[in-house]
């Protein structure tokens, strides 16, 4: 058993309810082979006292994590993983993510803030790739 130190980031102009951030970042951990099989999550007291949280949404996130069967508390031990979202595409990461870092360095030489280089991340993300004939 590993206790992973994931680093929680919430970002209250998303939209996105804080409860539901922690759900996808620890589903990101988990896709990325971050956190593994039997790794232990931070307690509720360390994200709360990081992210200055209330501890009722840091338990709402565990326990939809438990509903969808990623984790397991242990009732005054902690929040486990119980399995992980990674898949065969794991190996490919490491390269893309250096493509995506120089790409990164490439917008901000060109002037874009960190808002402008995610609209653009976003739409180009959503945009239909049209397929060479």
């Amino acid at each position: 058993m590993r206790v992973r130190v994931l680093e929680f980031h919430l970002n209250g102009r998303s939209g996105v309810a804080p409860y539901m951030q922690l759900i996808q970042q620890v589903r990101q951990a988990m896709r990325l082979g971050l956190v593994s099989e039997g790794d232990q999550l931070p307690t509720v007291k360390d994200v709360v006292a990081k992210v200055a949280i209330n501890p009722n949404t840091v338990l709402k996130a565990y326990r939809e994590l438990e509903y969808d069967g990623l984790v397991a508390a242990r009732p005054g031990v902690g929040t486990f993983v119980t399995r992980t979202l990674t898949d065969q595409s794991l190996a490919a990461h490491e390269p893309l993510r250096q493509e995506l870092q120089a790409w990164l360095a490439k917008a901000r030489a060109a002037g874009l803030d960190d808002e402008s280089i995610e609209a653009l991340f976003v739409t180009t993300f959503r945009t239909p790739i049209e397929e060479s004939a």
